[in-house]
Parts: C-alpha cells; structure tokens; sequence
C-alpha cells in the first residue's frame, strides 16, 4: 500500500506541474467534452432502456480501449522503466501502477458516467438498488483502466515482430473505422435495435449486477484479477529485448547518394516495426471505412477506400523527420544528396502500388465513378507527398532517439499532443489537394484525371522544393529542436497555445466535431435523400419534409465549414510565444 500511495502522490506532483500551455488546453477541452458525454450517459441512465444504457457502457469501454492506443501508447507520467531499479517484483509495482492510473480526469470523467448504474438501480429495485450499484461502480471502473493498461501493453508486445505489428496494425484499424463509422451501427441499431450481445460484454455486467445478478459481480472482480496479473506479466516482459525477424541483414547498395536515401528509406519501411504497423493501420482502416456501410447495403462509399488510405497514410506518417531523432545530422554532413527528394521517392514506392489496387479493386467491385476515383489518386498521391516532408520540417514535432526509447513502442515523442495536432493538419491538408481534380471530374468526366495528374506533379515538385529549402535553411535549429525537445525563437510554442483559453476551446471543438455536420449529417445525409430513402437512423435531413431536406442539407455542411473554418481563423490569429 506505501508503494501505491507513493506512486500516487509522485503522479499528483507531475500533473500538478505539466498541464500548462497547449499542454493545459488540450486537457481543459477533453475535459469538458468528457462531462458532456457523462451527462447525457447520466441523463439516458434515467430516461432510456437498459439496453441501450448497455450499449453506451459498451461505447464507453472500447473508449477506454483504443484512445490510449490512437494517442500513441496512452498516458506514461510513470513509466515502468523509472522503477526497474528499485527491486520491487512486477506485481507490486502493477498495483502501485493501478493505484496512480486513478489519478487524473479520464478516470473522473468515467466514475461520473458510471453513476448511471446507481441511477438504474434505483429505477430497477428503488433506494435499495443503490447497494449493489457501489461495488459494481467501483469494478466497473477498475475494468475500464485494467483493460487500457493490458491494451496498451498487449499492442506493445505485439509490435516487437513483425507478424504482431501487422495483426495489430489490422485490428486496431478496423476498430477505428468501426468507431468512425459510427452511423452505420446506429443505423443497424435503429433498424434491428440494440444487439442482445451486449450484455454479454465485460461493460454490461455492472448494469447486470444492479438488476439482481449477483454472479455478474463476481465475474467483474475476476476479471480484474485476471487482467492486474496479465498486466503485471506485460510489465515484467516490457523491458526485455525486442524480438526480431532473424532474417540476414543485406548490405545497402546504390549508385548516387540520392539512391542511397532511397535505399535507406525503403530499407526503413521494410524493418521498422513502427512503420509496418503504421502502413498496415491506414490500409485496414481505408477498406473496413469504406466497407462499413455495405452492412446497410450501401457500396457508394466503398470506392473512396484508396484515397483513403493515401490521406491516413500520409497523417501517420507526418512528422517523417521527427521520428529520426538526432540522427539529421548525418543527412547536414552529407554532401550531394538531396534527402528530401529521396524521401518523397520512398514514400510513393511503398504507398502508391498499395493505393491503386486497393482504389482499382473497390472501384471494380462497387461500380463507382472511375474518372473521379482516377483523379483524386494522382492528386492525393502527389500532395501527399509534397506535404509529408514539408509539415515534417516546418512543424516539426521533437521526437524520442530511437536508441532512448521505452519499453512502450507506441511512445515516440513525449508530445503527443503536438504528434495529434500535426496529423490533423495533413489530414485536412491532403484532401485539399485533391479538391481541383474531385470538382474537374464531376464536373467535366475525365479530364479531371488530367487536372489530377498535373496538380499531384506539381505539389509533389514545388512542396518538396519548399521543404528541400527550409531543410537547408533550418537544419541546424531543426537538430537543436530534437536534440533537446526545444525549439529556438519564435517557433518555441505552437500558434494555438498562444492563444487565450476560450479561442483554444473554440479551436479544439471546431477541429474535433466539424466532421459531424460535414460529413454524416450533410454529405452522406444528401446522398439518402437522392435515393429517396426517408426517416433513417439519425440523419435529420431524412426526417424533414420534401421542402426542407436539402436546405437542412446545405445548413449542415455550412455549420460544418463554418466550425472548420473558425478553428483554423483562431490559428491562424494566433503569435507564437517566445521562449
């Protein structure tokens, strides 16, 4: 216990102290967001079916699940590695882990959302329901953080192969697109209801337990004594050495020193178990994104899967130069080599084969619009990788030295905050690149795969030119800035975290829940009420009447512009602060 509450106390110091700055912003907001989504569980805790209620608690613990994974490994104010020396054995050190994991606003947040089982107690059995409700909250709760810690440290395990980073690259993509496709179980849902299955989930044995089954407590105890012993083996197993393919180790071979970063990056993308995780991520997560939907039997969205995945791709890959640590310093003492344009090569050799079969298969096999799917692919392609060196080397995210990093693979800089924003930049960056070649193919057929090819060539020259510049330019403040995870000058803190507290809110909701009248409510709304499918799932334009759908459509896709719009004018006012 003096272990536990050690830890505990060390974690309350640390946080006390680091949520300052952008850091602080980003907090504030989850927060804020988090006791939004609380209050509604709260409020269908006391007006909606236990079934749906359990399928809520089931959203709630893939939550739990995989943000750790999509954040890049979770939250490590203690990391294991700090008490490697101290002697003390794994188990003890998984409790005090335990222990300090309830310290902070994510278990906060959950333990109000939980309270719902109180709630639903009372309405099953009246005051009384309220005694089996305590425990199950506390079980409950320990199961959600349990099964985090075991994800986490499962996917790390995982990722010391390459057989385990691709299964969970497969994995942890498709439960991505699941949740971004929420709509489309929502939909299922609303034609079939909430599926009995979810009572059988770990996250429903809690509402289980207040409806007089006792034996679901139980299970819940067990099985998180079952998961504190798996997690204290993850911990005992993390700091061992890191597995490889045994296979030989060809030597490099090119003719120019251009080739030779080619054959470098290639050699990466072949080796790096990150990198394999990552490229099968984005492929997985493009085809079940695009396949979900066919669940409602729906392939209009299937096609969409190969720029997809080159957009995805090209987010993960977004801090390219980051990810090499202090290493630039052998590309500054290099002569003669253009590394900029080497990395662009690299990066269309191992994502455009990929990209047009999985856009030619989907297409083949839905029907859709070729010139459109042939245009936005030479686009996409092309501006990706233009914009993956320049954003890498204009807001370069300092990342860990390989050599340095921890038992956790997912752990790759101590910004992940600053890794999160910069993905979600090229994100909406890529897909502006392939606006010209989408609207010259809707518009004109197939000369939009000619605006394609010409927009893709010339971000692909004139992005890479930029940032073969800012390279040369600011090569020694770039290595300065991974050397010591500070920047120099004006670039020491990013734009939005010079902003007052409110403009930074107004920024992190426009960029976060802008997609939801863009896309859902606005695009995908539109494309129902073409095929005259009314009253569907939670779309509102289909529950209007004939005169007002398509201007609700139009209001939608407006307020989701607009929330873009006004997150990126909040940046964009923004004067970084010195350091």
């Amino acid at each position: 216990m003096a272990v536990a509450l050690t830890l505990a106390r060390m974690r309350i110091a640390v946080l006390r102290h680091s949520h300052k700055g952008a850091q602080g912003s980003m907090t504030s907001t989850g927060v804020s967001l988090g006791l939004l989504f609380a209050g509604g569980t709260l409020y269908l805790a006391a007006t909606a079916d236990a079934e749906l209620l359990a399928g809520v608690y089931a959203v709630w613990m893939m939550g739990w699940i995989l943000g750790p994974v999509v954040m890049g490994g979770g939250d490590e104010t203690l990391k294991p590695e700090h008490f490697a020396l101290l002697g003390l054995k794994s188990h003890r050190v998984a409790t005090g882990l335990l222990v300090a994991a309830f310290v902070g606003p994510a278990p906060l947040i959950s333990l109000t959302a939980l309270l719902g089982l109180a709630v639903a107690g009372v309405r099953h059995a009246g005051p009384a329901g309220v005694l089996p409700a305590v425990p199950a909250i506390v079980l409950q709760l320990v199961l959600f953080v349990l099964l985090s810690k075991v994800a986490v440290g499962v996917l790390g395990l995982a990722l010391r192969s390459r057989l385990g980073a691709v299964g969970a690259g497969l994995v942890n993509g498709a439960v991505l697109a699941g949740g971004s496709q929420i709509w489309v179980f929502l939909a299922l849902f609303d034609q079939s209801g909430v599926p009995e299955a979810v009572w059988y989930l770990p996250s429903g044995w809690g509402l289980l337990a207040v409806r007089d089954d006792l034996a679901a407590l139980a299970g819940l105890a067990v099985l998180d004594l079952l998961l504190l012993a798996v997690w204290a083996a993850l911990l005992a197993r993390r700091s061992g050495a890191a597995r490889t393919s045994g296979r030989p180790r060809r030597p490099i071979r090119a003719a120019s020193a251009n080739g030779a970063v080619v054959a470098k990056e290639l050699r990466t993308w072949s080796r790096d178990l990150a990198r394999n995780h990552q490229l099968v991520f984005a492929l997985s997560f493009a085809v079940c994104f695009g396949a979900s939907p066919l669940l409602i039997g729906w392939d209009g969205m299937l096609p969409s899967a190969g720029p997809i995945f080159v957009v995805m791709a090209a987010g993960l890959t977004s801090n390219l130069y980051g990810t090499d640590g202090t290493a630039l310093w052998l590309t500054m003492l290099t002569p003669g080599a253009t590394d900029v344009r080497g990395r662009q090569r690299a990066w269309l050799a191992v994502i455009a084969p990929v990209a047009g079969v999985v856009t030619v298969g989907s297409t083949a096999v839905a029907g859709g619009q070729w010139p459109l799917v042939l245009a936005l692919l030479p686009a996409l392609l092309g501006g990706a990788a233009g914009l993956v060196p320049l954003l890498s080397v204009y807001g370069l995210v300092p990342g860990t030295d390989p050599h340095k990093l921890s038992g956790n693979p997912l752990r790759v800089s101590e910004d992940n905050g600053g890794l999160t924003g910069l993905a979600y930049l090229m994100l909406a960056l890529v897909v502006v690149t392939g606006v010209p070649a989408g609207l010259a193919a809707l518009r004109y057929g197939w000369a939009g795969v000619a605006v394609g090819l010409a927009t893709g060539a010339l971000c692909y020259w004139g992005l890479g030119l930029m940032a073969e510049r800012r390279l040369r330019a600011q090569g020694p403040e770039l290595l300065h800035a991974m050397r010591t995870g500070r920047r120099t000058g004006k670039a020491a803190a990013s734009r939005l975290a010079a902003l007052p507290k409110p403009q930074q809110a107004i920024a992190w909701v426009g960029f976060g829940f802008g997609s939801i009248p863009l896309f859902p409510q606005g695009i995908v709304a539109s494309i129902f009420i073409v095929n005259d499918i009314e009253r569907h799932s939670w779309f509102l334009a289909t529950y209007m009447s004939p005169s007002l759908r398509w201007p609700v459509v139009i209001a939608m896709v407006l307020l989701g512009l607009t929330m873009y719009g006004m997150a990126l004018y909040q940046v964009s006012r923004a004067s970084p602060r010195r350091a």
